[in-house]
């Protein structure tokens, strides 16, 4: 079975297609919020070096899948500089975050993460050509009235934890911004070239712009941290965690682009709510449940009026072939 063969099974079976992508975003879901969870327990054991954090599983990235490319002898498809401007704000958006965990709690950060749904709707349609219907934008606009009462409630009206909510909730906003540009940029790249190229050199560059600016901001950070076996069990849950992520992660954005990505992983929210229960004993604010409830809706409605992307070039290449196949008879038949 050929690759045209087995795309066009795919685009026959959108049902499935469907589920497929439902239940692979929902497995991204988790490992995101498995990232959040352990992102907050190292800040919550004292050490503050978010670039350093990530910057092992930029490691782990091209180690494995930079020997895959090598082992292939292939050469770049993509030139270096864009690929360099990749991981630069793929760095900048996992440093904004994890340093949000500082100043904010678990359920604020994963839940206002969500914010890059509406910078990738942005970004996909100036820069990919991306049209989305008034119903999908409405969903859209629900989730982001959802994200605002989670604002509401960390400026003071409702309580929430956290040293400095707002500053924590403007850095990872901020976050969400790079990580929004990070997900557009390897949509395209996926969509366009190779799956192990983009991955690899996400790693490569990413591990490039980590140790310079962790040299520069984090030094002193890291020389006050007192290292134990948890802090190491929890900074290696996380690099897994954030591994798997990254290695999924592509298969979505390549069969549902960026937007559809984000949207999936809203999810992870509730997730968060879980483990801040059973792990944190925390009492929930019930403007978070609103919030959930919101979003939620948002979700539905977005999802329920979005089109199938594959239908229209199925169409035009039916009928390209049916166009070709009467120029066929007329060229050939025989004058009487």
């Amino acid at each position: 079975m050929d690759i045209s063969s087995i795309s066009s099974w795919w685009r026959s079976n959108a049902t499935l297609k469907i589920l497929y992508l439902i239940l692979l975003g929902q497995l991204v879901s988790f490992i995101l919020a498995l990232c959040s969870f352990t992102s907050s327990l190292v800040a919550d054991l004292g050490v503050n070096a978010p670039i350093t954090q990530s910057s092992f599983n930029y490691f782990a990235l091209a180690l494995v899948y930079g020997s895959i490319l090598l082992y292939r002898r292939q050469k770049l498809r993509i030139a270096w500089y864009w690929y360099l401007l990749l991981g630069f704000v793929d760095v900048q958006g996992n440093y904004l975050v994890n340093e949000a965990y500082q100043f904010s709690s678990l359920t604020s950060v994963t839940l206002l993460d969500c914010w890059t749904v509406v910078w990738a709707i942005g970004l996909t349609w100036f820069f990919l050509g991306t049209r989305y219907s008034i119903w999908q934008l409405f969903g859209s606009a629900l989730c982001v009235l959802g994200l605002g009462l989670v604002l509401l409630s960390d400026a003071g009206v409702s309580g929430s934890s956290g040293s400095r909510p707002l500053l924590g909730d403007s850095l990872v906003i901020a976050g969400t911004i790079f990580f929004a540009c990070s997900n557009v940029g390897e949509e395209f790249c996926v969509k366009k070239k190779d799956r192990v190229e983009v991955v690899s050199m996400i790693g490569l560059y990413g591990l490039l712009v980590s140790v310079i600016q962790l040299s520069v901001l984090e030094v002193k950070s890291l020389e006050s941290v007192t290292w134990s076996a948890d802090i190491v069990l929890a900074l290696a849950g996380y690099t897994v965690s954030l591994f798997l992520f990254y290695t999924i992660s592509p298969f979505v954005l390549k069969l549902g682009g960026a937007t559809m990505f984000n949207l999936s992983i809203l999810t992870a929210d509730m997730w968060a709510v879980v483990f801040r229960i059973l792990f944190y004993h925390q009492e929930v604010d019930w403007l978070y449940f609103v919030a959930f409830a919101v979003v939620a809706v948002g979700l539905i409605v977005y999802s329920t009026t979005e089109k199938d992307p594959d239908t229209a070039p199925a169409l035009e290449n039916v009928e390209y072939q049916v166009l070709s196949a009467e120029n066929s008879v007329i060229t050939y038949e025989p004058l009487a």
